[in-house]
């Protein structure tokens, strides 16, 4: 199926690009999250007019994502959870709670979809997060697990 996309991303395309992908992908993903259009005749000349506004609010949000990016970047979070005796987590640490800790700290939204952890956080000890803010912009910071001595 054939669309045409409304933002860069990664991986994928940049804006104003028809692409060729399969139908649920472009149904169920990239028009349901008004990431790209249907590729019809009057779709290719809306999005030739509106090009350059969407290279704007694209250019706006890499902005943002820098700025972002320069808050957090290297930064270490502590989150304290319960163990076992051998340092094994009881469950693991999750995008969502990551995401919680940032919003308290700094006071930034960072959605949990952004955030890849490079491994499953199930240990004590520290971790490197790769959060990706935008198609061109990434951010890395430390998570460090401590054990929690009783349930809060």
């Amino acid at each position: 199926m054939k669309v045409i996309l409304l933002e860069n991303l990664k991986k994928i395309g940049s804006i104003g690009e028809i692409i060729d992908v399969k139908r649920g992908f472009a149904r169920n993903y990239l028009i349901a999250n008004k990431k790209a259009l249907y590729a019809s005749k009057e779709n290719i000349n809306q999005v030739e007019k509106i090009k350059l506004e969407l290279s704007k609010k694209d250019n706006e949000r890499k902005k943002n994502a820098k700025s972002i990016a320069s808050q957090i970047n290297k930064k270490e979070y502590l989150i304290k959870k319960l163990c076992t005796e051998n340092n094994e987590l009881y469950g693991s640490v999750k995008p969502t709670e990551i995401s919680k800790i940032i919003n308290e700290k700094d006071k930034i939204e960072i959605k949990p979809s952004m955030i890849q952890p490079v491994t499953e956080i199930k240990s004590l000890g520290k971790f490197k997060i790769k959060i990706s803010l935008h198609s061109e912009v990434d951010a890395e910071i430390f998570i460090n697990v401590q054990t929690a001595d009783t349930i809060q």
